[in-house]
């Protein structure tokens, strides 16, 4: 039996394969013919078409902010990513990684996903669990963790020890929310148009939380105008203001959290500190803002979009430390 830790993300799917380490990170999506409903690409080479396809051609993203709303397209992405890291030669048992407070109607449709695309035995765990793990966090019933792991369509705030969550929720803010207010913001000040993947190229190349960054970076667009190509420098301060307001929004769901938790655990997250995970995580500054708003330690991996995959890896390894993880 092959064992697999699988986050299927918004933006990105990532795949631990027991004995391997992490063996898979790709695009979340799928080109498909508009006539036919033939899909013609997929992961990372389906992104890459993005803005770039003809009129007949679709680039679709089967999971939207942590929930599947294509199982068909979804099972066929899921299939394509397995026959790359298994071969397709082996019976598959896999561990999904799900947002906090997953329902089971959502749950469901991972299954049946899962099951069309051939993986035998089903399981799943919530996200900042995993985050901890994936940290090398040491799980008890008595030492709770305050973790934070920021998807590209979802959030995953929780209070937890090994017992459960002590207080947690997701929010539909992520990565995502960001690039779309980028686009809008980069028109309102340079009269110029920009597609996804240059507004994410921005976020992840400027973006930043740090006031008077200095980076800057070269775009190129359709001037709203004349609809001509034109090329604008952005700067870190340019983009600030979309980005911040998503951070802050979460620092302030994080914060209700923090105000529900009884005085002992209150005292232990004091002590702890936050532990974050997700690709937004990588934004300058990102840790220290949180750290400074929270006013917590903040605990970052050195690659924390890897984090969440990493600790199923952890999990679907330790027989006895997965049941007490796995969802009912």
């Amino acid at each position: 039996m092959l064992r697999l830790a699988i986050d299927f993300g918004t933006a990105v799917t990532k795949i631990y394969k027991l004995g391997s380490g992490i063996v898979l990170a790709e695009a979340t999506a799928v080109t498909v013919q508009k006539d036919s409903g033939e899909i013609r690409a997929f992961g990372d080479e389906a992104k890459r078409l993005l803005g770039k396809t003809a009129e007949l051609t679709d680039v679709c993203f089967p999971v939207y902010e942590g929930e599947i709303v294509s199982e068909r397209l979804a099972a066929a992405l899921l299939k394509y990513f397995l026959g790359k890291v298994t071969g397709r030669a082996f019976s598959v048992e896999a561990l999904f990684c799900v947002p906090c407070g997953c329902t089971e109607a959502a749950r469901e449709k991972y299954y049946r996903v899962a099951k069309s695309a051939g993986i035998s035995r089903v399981t799943f765990a919530e996200a900042p669990f995993l985050c901890a793990l994936g940290q090398d966090v040491p799980l008890s019933d008595s030492n709770p963790v305050f973790a934070i792991d920021v998807g590209a369509g979802k959030t995953s705030i929780a209070a937890f020890s090994l017992d459960g969550i002590i207080a947690g929720l997701s929010m539909n803010v992520g990565g995502n929310n960001m690039d779309v207010h980028i686009i809008d913001h980069i028109a309102e000040l340079f009269n110029l148009k920009i597609g996804s993947l240059t507004s994410e190229k921005l976020k992840n190349t400027v973006g930043s939380l740090i006031e008077k960054d200095g980076r800057s970076t070269v775009i190129n667009g359709r001037d709203i105008t004349t609809g001509k190509p034109r090329s604008v420098a952005v700067t870190s301060e340019d983009v600030l203001f979309p980005v911040r307001v998503y951070v802050d929004k979460i620092v302030e769901y994080a914060e209700m959290i923090l105000q529900k938790l009884p005085a002992e655990v209150s005292a232990a997250m004091c002590k702890n500190g936050v532990y974050l995970s997700g690709g937004v995580c990588n934004l300058a500054g990102f840790a220290d803002y949180v750290a400074e708003q929270l006013q917590m330690e903040t605990h970052l991996s050195g690659d924390p979009q890897m984090s969440v995959v990493l600790g199923g890896g952890r999990a679907v390894g330790n027989a006895a430390l997965l049941r007490r993880l796995t969802l009912a």
